[in-house]
């Protein structure tokens, strides 16, 4: 103790500085060994072992910033303030981790009002009551040091600590710089997860932050992007041809459907589980008939949205910032072209149907920047039943997607995002009689998980079925491409899963009239090119792009760049420097909410009308009330109103977890 007390006094040990370098070499280890959970315990030391200079270089970034503290005559609060920062980010990640595959960016911090909506499904009310008092006491004690904290006394050296503090910053940037040229640290991530483990959390999580959306190309210009696509597909003043077909007249083409099925993978290519029978018999007998394949997708164990994004727009998201949503943030205020108005140009209506928040990835809105006519999200879907872990069952889907078929008299593009099978996945057994059980797992926790999630997609499969079963009697040709979004947040590693990347589910086109069988391995973003193709479609500049394109050519991606940042961010010469597309004025549901009466008994308002769901609320002056759902064609208010406000009262759909209004009767 005595030796351990002459250390802290040592004079160039209470230095700041070195205190600091300490500090930032102790918080480093923990930060990366919560995020090497496959090696409790060591990751740190495994990270600093194998990679050393890019563990060192993360140390330096920490480093530079806990010296700022030196400048401060608070320097404990200051020290406290960002070492608690360092500290909340390695943990935070670590806890992400735990639930799903993808690590923790600054992007995740713009989803922040989405995942606190689902906190349910992911964590006990104990645990969720844990989270929230060490926050409490967090910011506690940063009041406290702010009010009752040591100051430094005497003089601080202002000019000395400064030009230390620039000095070690400037040595962090040169040094990252350094290691970035010589191949060390990368600037693209092909692999998010892959990267946080060979580059640090540090590192990786700063570079979400600063390097966003698509980066200008060198040779970014209107005579390059013009030579992009054939000139058979431009007109003279070097835009692109936009098919036009305004009389609807598509009695020759099918319907189109898009299923994106959540977490949805074939189980039986998880090598380190068995279970008691097939839990996809009828999706496997699709690939066996119908055209199928291995589909590369961009997310892994989360990212429904980013999966969602190529598959409608023909980007890719490797083009984005590492970690970014598009959905969060270019779709979020631009207007763009996807194959939803490349579809409504030649007469198709257009539809987005998802069983769960319309609100959840901006998609309310993002959908309207980007074409659809129609989006039916759960707050327009009544009598929704939920699985043990609170997400909506899909047999739901099929009857919304009739309704969105039926809608119109001319062809549709329908686009479905399920949601059954999304994780947390159970540790605990929550199921009764299970129709799928787990005959052999590593151990009873993974047995459990696996044993939940396989009889979510058991159920996925069977709607499926009912789905193409419904499908085959609809008069109308229709052609219906389904696909997982991304693997499950299981354990689930490269040397236990069959296929060859982590990034890889599969795909099924199916139809209800012949179609030859053609099997290949496509990227999400080239899979609309590719069924549309086939349909006989080639309007759209991405749709073109794909289909006229060299896919293996050496500038098959970087043309892809060039026409992704021409659309978002450029001067948009492929669209003769204007943006075509507007706001689609998309309507919420496809049924049309109505108000037909307002009765009151007994001292108690209803109101009658059509297509209320259980998030249809009474609203006056855009203010909800207490409102009880009866059924779809009654509600009742449970408040007193102003007998002379009654003919005010409209009805509006809500959010189901904040009561935010999404639309409103008129």
């Amino acid at each position: 103790m005595s030796k351990l007390k002459q250390f802290y006094n040592n004079p160039k040990v209470r230095n700041p500085f070195v205190w600091d370098l300490m500090l930032a070499f102790i918080f480093n280890l923990i930060i990366e060994t919560l995020a090497r959970q496959s090696m409790p315990g060591y990751g740190g030391i495994y990270f600093m072992v194998t990679r050393p200079l890019a563990f060192f270089d993360n140390v330096l970034i920490i480093y530079a910033t806990l010296v700022i503290s030196a400048l401060f005559r608070r320097s404990t609060f200051v020290l406290t303030l960002i070492s608690s920062f360092w500290m909340i980010l390695g943990v935070t990640n670590g806890i992400i981790l735990s639930q799903r595959m993808t690590p923790f960016t600054v992007k995740d911090l713009s989803s922040m009002a989405d995942g606190a909506t689902i906190l349910t499904n992911y964590f006990s009310k104990i645990q969720l009551l844990l989270m929230f008092g060490s926050i409490t006491i967090l910011v506690l004690v940063f009041v406290l040091l702010f009010l009752k904290g040591p100051k430094r006394k005497g003089n601080i050296h202002f000019k000395k600590s400064l030009i230390a503090v620039v000095l070690i910053i400037l040595s962090a940037f040169g040094a990252t710089a350094g290691l970035i040229k010589t191949g060390t640290l990368a600037t693209f991530f092909g692999n998010l997860a892959y990267a946080y483990q060979d580059y640090g959390v540090p590192y990786c999580f700063i570079n979400t932050w600063m390097n966003t959306g698509i980066h200008r190309p060198s040779n970014y210009s209107k005579t390059n992007v013009e030579k992009i696509l054939p000139s058979s597909d431009m007109n003279k003043n070097g835009t692109v041809k936009r098919e036009k077909d305004n009389s609807a007249n598509t009695e020759n083409k099918p319907n189109i459907l898009f299923l994106q099925l959540e977490s949805f993978v074939d189980p039986t290519l998880f090598k380190n589980v068995k279970f008691s029978q097939d839990p996809i018999p009828y999706y496997r007998s699709l690939m066996k008939n119908y055209s199928s394949g291995n589909l590369i997708v961009p997310a892994c164990g989360a990212g429904t949205a980013n999966t969602e994004f190529e598959v409608m727009t023909g980007l890719s998201v490797k083009l984005f910032g590492p970690g970014e949503y598009p959905f969060k943030s270019v779709l979020k205020d631009e207007t763009a072209e996807s194959i939803a108005w490349d579809l409504r140009d030649i007469g198709y209506s257009s539809h987005a149907i998802h069983d769960h928040r319309a609100m959840f990835y901006n998609r309310n809105t993002v959908f309207n920047n980007i074409g659809y006519n129609t989006f039916t999200s759960v707050e327009y879907m009544p009598n929704v039943e939920k699985t043990p872990k609170g997400w909506e069952k899909d047999k739901i889907l099929t009857s919304q997607i009739m309704e969105a078929l039926d809608s119109t008299k001319n062809r549709d593009y329908v686009y479905t995002i399920s949601v059954q099978g999304h994780g947390k996945y159970p540790s605990d057994p929550v199921l009764t009689n299970p129709k799928i059980k787990v005959t052999k797992a590593p151990n009873e926790e993974t047995k459990n998980k696996y044993e939940y999630y396989v009889n979510q997609v058991y159920e996925m499969d069977q709607f499926v079925k009912n789905l193409t079963a419904t499908l085959s009697k609809f008069k109308e040709p229709t052609v219906l491409v389904m696909y997982g979004d991304h693997i499950p947040a299981l354990d689930v590693t490269s040397d236990n899963y069959a296929l060859p990347s982590l990034y890889e589910t599969q795909y099924v086109v199916w139809s209800n009239f012949k179609m030859k069988k053609e099997d290949k391995t496509l990227h999400a973003y080239q899979l609309a090119a590719d069924v549309l193709g086939r349909l006989g479609i080639h309007n759209g500049t991405t749709i073109m792009y794909h289909q006229q394109t060299n896919h293996n050519s050496k500038n098959y991606l970087k043309n892809l760049k060039m026409l992704g940042y021409d659309m978002l961010y450029g001067h948009r010469y492929i669209y003769g420097g204007t943006n075509p597309y507007p706001k689609s004025g998309m309507k919420m549901g496809v049924k049309t909410i109505k108000v037909k009466k307002v009765v009151e008994v007994a001292g108690k308002y209803y109101i009658r009308g059509e297509n209320f769901t259980e998030q249809s609320k009474i609203t006056l002056h855009g203010k909800t009330l207490s409102t009880k759902y009866l059924t779809p064609q009654l509600l009742v208010l449970k408040t007193k109103v102003d007998p002379s406000e009654a003919k005010n009262m409209k009805v509006s759909q809500v959010d189901k977890s904040d009561n935010t209004i999404i639309s409103t009767t008129e």
